[in-house]
């Protein structure tokens, strides 16, 4: 049988110093739980994160192409900037329309600065400040317009980025399990630790 995930929460944001993403780890198949550990984060490479909403295929087959793309890049000497990653998957994305992968994706990452970008299915893109994607983030958008502040530092952004999917989670029965948060800064892709994670979610009780 083939696995999809229908909900999901991700979310990417702009800090000083570099971007804030994060997801919950739970995939579904209708109402049954599927996998609690599920991966919606990758590093395509040392500078750039990748969110995956939708089906799990889909998203797995976008991560392996967007990966080879970036080490042949970095061969040839041209690393990919980061708006640039998020028009060749929007390319990507634009020419299967007529049988489009079924995904909701944002790129995030840092070149010269921070930057956010959210793709839809048949390759509509849209560079952000704030972004969240997946049937938890109604309720993700709802922490982050309230708290979400220009300029806010990594730190406070990685509670942020807890807090509102923790949030999502509570009300969202698509999303679940546990929390997974990475950042992207100028000294590339990082992941927070678990430990790190479970202490913040301390401070919220």
């Amino acid at each position: 049988m083939q696995k999809y995930l229908k909900g999901t929460t991700t979310l990417a944001f702009i800090c000083k110093s570099g971007v804030v993403v994060g997801s919950d780890t739970r995939s579904t198949m209708g109402f049954l739980i599927s996998d609690k550990k599920s991966k919606k984060i990758y590093n395509i490479d040392d500078r750039m994160a990748l969110t995956t909403a939708g089906l799990v295929g889909d998203n797995v087959t976008l991560v392996r192409v967007m990966k080879a793309q970036a080490a042949l890049s970095r061969l040839e000497k041209k690393p990919l900037t980061i708006k640039g990653a998020a028009n060749l998957l929007s390319n990507i994305l634009y020419s299967r329309r007529g049988f489009p992968f079924m995904v909701q994706l944002v790129l995030a990452g840092y070149d010269s600065a921070p930057h956010v970008y959210e793709l839809d299915a048949v390759g509509g893109m849209s560079e952000k400040s704030v972004s969240a994607t997946g049937s938890g983030s109604p309720t993700a958008y709802g922490v982050l317009e309230s708290e979400y502040k220009e300029g806010m530092s990594l730190e406070d952004g990685i509670k942020l980025a807890v807090k509102a999917v923790k949030s999502a989670m509570e009300r969202d029965a698509a999303s679940g399990n546990h929390i997974d948060i990475v950042t992207v800064t100028g000294d590339g892709y990082a992941e927070v630790p678990q430990e790190t994670i479970k202490e913040i979610l301390k401070s919220f009780e």
